[in-house]
């Protein structure tokens, strides 16, 4: 056994351990339903094969994989809802709802009762498992859950690119003749679904450290109007936790050079607290520098929300030029001076 798969063992044997129903339970099989897959078991798969290592899953729908037993845990199949008898299918009548009424898929069954299991599994800081845990939940899992209750179906263009139904692009072909198709397209999805897991929860991390990284740059900004980063990171959140609504400008070192960028307003779409200048708008280099007076000054998007410059004496000289310039023109946020 390999040292990492070890090690994932050994956690869900802990974490197992507090299991009310099942104490020390260490399922030896994930059962699921059989035939097309849909993203609420795939998701849930990567969940519990997460916690349970050595655990098979068994795609069937016959009653003897689909009934309660101590060596298993069922999910989107079954018929009931019944977390001590390790059952969690959300088809049946009076299927289980969230407090505010929105209905669970499977995943939504398994997140809520693995879903910090398998953060502490991952490697998270105990700090951040109930923040990651409910936005993660909100963000990834309801939709999930929306979508395969029907209650939410998204429209237009991007319909066919929401992850479900890329997951279900996986299954075969209807007239593939190969009985043993479905389980291995199952699990061809399942790999990719696990690397979005993965990726979308390390994301979520780390915003966490950034906070607080952007917290203490935001402390030592005071009152002034640019924020310096020590590294390119995620800072809108932490600025608007903090009601740093002076800030306008961000600037951070990149690979080669430095970069300087706006704060947007909102977290949806592309509105700034302040543009860049105008005049350097789709500007590099020699033109550039001649535009803003500022040697080392690089590239400026024609969009104007965000620059680039050799130093960062330069990038710092471009963002007080450009706070100069909004201030000027009354952009300041909540018309401060």
């Amino acid at each position: 056994m390999a040292a990492g798969t070890g090690y994932l063992v050994r956690t869900a044997n802990r974490l197992q351990a507090n299991n009310k129903a099942h104490p020390g339970m260490t399922p030896d099989f994930l059962v699921t339903h059989s035939g097309g897959f849909h993203a609420d078991e795939l998701l849930s798969s990567v969940i519990l094969t997460r916690l349970f290592p050595t655990a098979r899953i068994v795609r069937s729908r016959a009653p003897e994989w689909t009934t309660a037993g101590a060596d298993r845990v069922i999910y989107d199949v079954g018929g009931m809802y019944d977390a001590t008898a390790q059952i969690f299918d959300h088809h049946q009548r009076g299927a289980p709802l969230r407090e505010d009424g929105q209905p669970y898929s499977s995943f939504g069954l398994i997140w809520k009762h693995y879903g910090r299991d398998y953060l502490v599994a991952s490697g998270l800081p105990e700090a951040d498992i109930d923040t990651v845990h409910g936005t993660f939940d909100v963000s990834f899992v309801l939709p999930i859950d929306l979508m395969d209750n029907g209650a939410l179906s998204p429209a237009g263009p991007l319909a066919g690119l929401t992850l479900p139904a890329l997951l279900e692009t996986l299954k075969p072909v209807f007239d593939e003749i190969d009985p043993q198709a479905e389980d291995r397209s199952f699990h061809a999805a399942l790999h990719i679904a696990r690397s979005l897991v993965e990726a979308r929860i390390a994301k979520s991390a780390a915003k966490l450290r950034a906070e607080g990284l952007v917290h203490r740059a935001i402390v030592d900004a005071g009152a002034g109007r640019i924020l310096e980063l020590p590294m390119g990171m995620p800072f809108r959140p932490a600025v608007i936790k903090a009601g740093a609504d002076q800030l306008l400008f961000v600037v951070h070192p990149r690979d080669k050079d430095w970069c300087l960028t706006g704060i947007r307003l909102a977290d949806e779409g592309f509105a700034l607290r302040a543009d860049l200048p105008a005049a350097w708008a789709g500007l590099t280099n020699g033109d550039l520098e001649a535009a803003s007076g500022v040697k080392g000054a690089s590239f400026c998007h024609n969009g104007r929300f965000i620059a680039a410059a050799k130093t960062r004496e330069a990038a710092l000289a471009m963002a007080e030029l450009a706070v100069a310039e909004a201030l000027a023109i009354g952009l300041a946020p909540n018309g401060a001076g």
